[in-house]
C-alpha cells in the first residue's frame, strides 16, 4: 500500500484473498499509506496488517520479497501513488515496496498497479507508459456503471474483481459484462 487515496480497495482485496487459504498475501505499508488509512477508514494499521499472511517494515530491504529467489505469482500495489509509480518506473528502489516491485519486473512476474491520481500530468502518463511497455498492468480504479452500482462498496468490489482477475482468481460480488 502506498499513500494514494483508495485504502478501502486494498482492504477489500486483502479480505477477498483471506478467503483463499492456498494464497499468501505479503503486505508493505508506506508512511503515506499509514496517514491515508487514518483518513479513509476507521481501521488501524494493525487491523489491516491482520488481514495479510505476512507484513514487513518499509525499510526491511532484507525481507524475502526483496529477492528474486522468493517465488511469487506477482505483486499488486493498491493504492499506488504517483510517487510510487515514478519510483518503480525509474528503478529507484529506496524502500521495500519499490524493491519488491523492481524484483517483480526483473523476474518477469505479474505486477499490477492500482494507480490513483486525477488529473494525470504528462509525467504521470509517461511513467505509466514506461511501465506498461515493460509488461506492468496499470489498473486505475475507474468508475463503472454497467453493473448499476448501488454503493461505494459495489464500486470497490468491482475494482477488487478487476485486480483478482489479473491473477485468474474468481471473486465474489464481481459482475462481468453480459
Amino acid at each position: 500500500m502506498s499513500g494514494a487515496s483508495g485504502i478501502p480497495i486494498a482492504v477489500g482485496l486483502l479480505k477477498e484473498m483471506k478467503k483463499r487459504p492456498d494464497w499468501e498475501t505479503h503486505l508493505v505499508i508506506t508512511n503515506g499509506a499509514q496517514k491515508t488509512i487514518e483518513q479513509e477508514t476507521s481501521l488501524s494499521g494493525m487491523e489491516i496488517e491482520a488481514l495479510a499472511t505476512k507484513c514487513y517494515s518499509l525499510n526491511d530491504i532484507g525481507a524475502s520479497i526483496a529477492s528474486g529467489t522468493f517465488r511469487t505469482e506477482g505483486m499488486v500495489v493498491v493504492p499506488c501513488s504517483m510517487k510510487t509509480v515514478s519510483g518503480i518506473a525509474n528503478g529507484f528502489s529506496q524502500n521495500l515496496l519499490l524493491r519488491a516491485a523492481d524484483v517483480t519486473i526483473k523476474e518477469g512476474r505479474k505486477l499490477v498497479l492500482v494507480a490513483r491520481e486525477t488529473p494525470l500530468s504528462p509525467i504521470h502518463l509517461g511513467n505509466m507508459l514506461t511501465l506498461a511497455r515493460h509488461g506492468v498492468r496499470i489498473l486505475p480504479p475507474m468508475l463503472t456503471y454497467y453493473n448499476k452500482p448501488a454503493s461505494i462498496d459495489d464500486m470497490t468490489r468491482h475494482i477488487v474483481g478487476k485486480i483478482t482477475d489479473a491473477f485468474q482468481i474468481e471473486t465474489t460480488g464481481f459482475q462481468r459484462w453480459m
